[in-house]
Order: structure tokens, then C-alpha cells, then sequence
């Protein structure tokens, strides 16, 4: 079998990469720094508007967003004020919203280009079998791959965190958006068509509502991939909780990490049930 490998030529995949990788930011470099610096702008100002507001008062904010959310149980409000305020008291509130501002803009870039290639591949078989492939490569391919492609896009910050989770947490949202849509009674979108709806009336009236929950069920994982990420996209230079839990690691500092672990624990279980309460059907 060596022998036999001995004749057949080594694919130079890893240089054709290089190759595309180079013709990228050199053609591209105006418009990459562009969006970085835009990015950084926008994320930095949403941060700095967050930490403007006190933290018992956003404490309390979110406090109440939960109670009313979970249709007033006290069970997510009194844990995301005991949580935040455990953040708050260990002195990690800055880094949190740094944390915050990413998962925001992470989750909402996945949402705005998820949606809309869930609902094309759920009415184009050819855009399904041309997009599936793609997204079982960024779903198996390991998260720290994705950070060359955005240090060499747009150096080193938060932007390329942001740009690295994206493509980490996008699949979620496209994948079950197809699968919601393409779970629609044909009965009911046929009755649809018989009363003359047009195919935007269609969708936005009969198949987007029915499809809703298991449109929420991706985003919701969206949200978690993106949160996921903090801690890999820390390694390129992204602020936030992840940082600490980096700087961690290589002083071997185990009560911080320790601190910082539980801090992004809190965090994740306050996003997942306020976003699964907004999943819940009204009775």
C-alpha cells in the first residue's frame, strides 16, 4: 500500500487554501478592516452603554424580565438575581457584559442569515442539497479551526470572536427552520392556496406561525453555541468571561477559573430558560 502511494501525488490542499485564504485579504483588506472597525465600534458602545447601568438596577431588570417571562413564577427571576449579583460580587461585572455584548451580536448576526436559508431550503430541494453539506462541515469542524479564517479577515479583538461564532452557532437556526417549515400540514397550506394567499401570505401567515416553536427550539441553540464560544474566541484576543477563564488555565489558577466557569454556567442557564419561556405557547 506505501509503495503504491509513493506514485500518486500529495493533493496540495493545504496550499490551495493559502492560496484562497491570500486572495481574500488582499483584495478584500478595505472592506475587512471596514467591518472590524465598524464591529468594534458598535460592540464597544453597546458594552459601555451596558455597564452605564447599575448593576443592582440591571440585576433587577433582569430580575423581572424572568418573573414575567416565565408568566410570574418566582423560580428563573430569584435565581438570575441571586446568580448576577454572585457575578457582580466577584468583581467580574465588566467582563460579563463584554460577554453579553458578544453572545448578543453572535446570536443576532446567526438569526438574520439563519432564517432566511432555513426558509430556502425549505422550498428549494436543490438550495437543501447544496447547503446541507456546508452545514455538516461547520458543525463537525472543530471550533478552533474557525479562528484562523478570522484572525486573518480581521486580526486580533472582538470582531473576529464574533465572526468565528457565527459560523460555529449559525447550523442550529438554519437547520430547524427547514425542518419546521417542511413539518407544516400540506392540508393547511393547501387551504391557504385555495382562499388565493399569495406566497408571502403563505409563509408569513400560516407557515412561519406553525413553525414558530421549532424555530425558537434552533434558536435557542444559537444562543448556546454562540455563549460556547466566548472561551475559544478568548484566544484571539475577544474580552469578556472567557478571558479569565484562559488566564485561568495557563497560571493554573483554579478558584479563579473556578469563578469564571460559574459565572458563564449562570449565564447560559438564565439565557436558555428566558428563551425557551419566549418557546412557550400561550394557553
Amino acid at each position: 500500500m506505501s509503495q503504491f502511494l509513493d506514485f500518486v501525488p500529495t493533493i496540495p490542499i493545504a496550499k490551495s487554501v493559502e492560496w484562497f485564504m491570500d486572495l481574500l485579504t488582499s483584495n478584500l483588506a478595505p472592506l475587512f478592516d471596514s467591518i472590524q472597525k465598524g464591529g468594534k465600534y458598535a460592540m464597544e458602545s453597546v458594552t459601555d452603554l451596558l455597564i452605564l447601568i447599575p448593576p443592582i438596577l440591571f440585576i433587577l431588570i433582569i430580575g423581572v424580565i424572568a418573573f414575567f417571562a416565565t408568566k410570574r413564577k418566582f423560580g428563573l427571576a430569584v435565581f438570575s438575581i441571586v446568580g448576577l449579583f454572585l457575578i457582580y460580587n466577584q468583581g467580574l461585572w465588566e467582563e460579563l457584559m463584554n460577554t453579553i455584548t458578544l453572545v448578543i451580536f453572535a446570536s443576532l448576526i446567526a438569526i438574520i442569515i439563519g432564517v432566511p436559508l432555513g426558509i430556502l431550503m425549505s422550498k428549494n430541494s436543490v438550495a437543501e442539497a447544496i447547503i446541507k453539506p456546508v452545514l455538516d462541515f461547520m458543525q463537525t469542524m472543530p471550533g478552533f479551526v474557525y479562528l484562523i479564517p478570522a484572525v486573518a479577515f480581521f486580526g486580533i479583538g472582538v470582531v473576529p470572536g464574533v465572526f468565528a461564532s457565527v459560523i460555529f452557532a449559525l447550523p442550529p437556526t438554519v437547520r430547524f427552520t427547514n425542518l419546521g417549515i417542511r413539518q407544516v400540514p400540506k392540508e393547511l397550506v393547501e387551504a391557504s392556496e385555495s382562499y388565493g394567499s399569495t406566497g408571502w401570505q403563505k409563509l408569513t401567515k400560516v407557515e412561519l406561525p406553525l413553525a414558530k416553536s421549532t424555530i425558537m427550539a434552533g434558536i435557542n441553540q444559537t444562543v448556546l453555541l454562540s455563549l460556547s464560544m466566548v472561551v475559544i474566541a478568548s484566544m484571539i484576543g475577544a474580552p469578556g468571561l472567557g478571558r479569565d477563564v484562559l488566564s485561568a488555565l495557563q497560571r493554573a489558577q483554579v478558584g479563579n477559573g473556578f469563578v469564571a466557569g460559574i459565572s458563564l454556567v449562570i449565564l447560559a442557564i438564565i439565557f436558555d430558560r428566558l428563551t425557551q419561556s419566549f418557546n412557550k405557547k400561550k394557553q
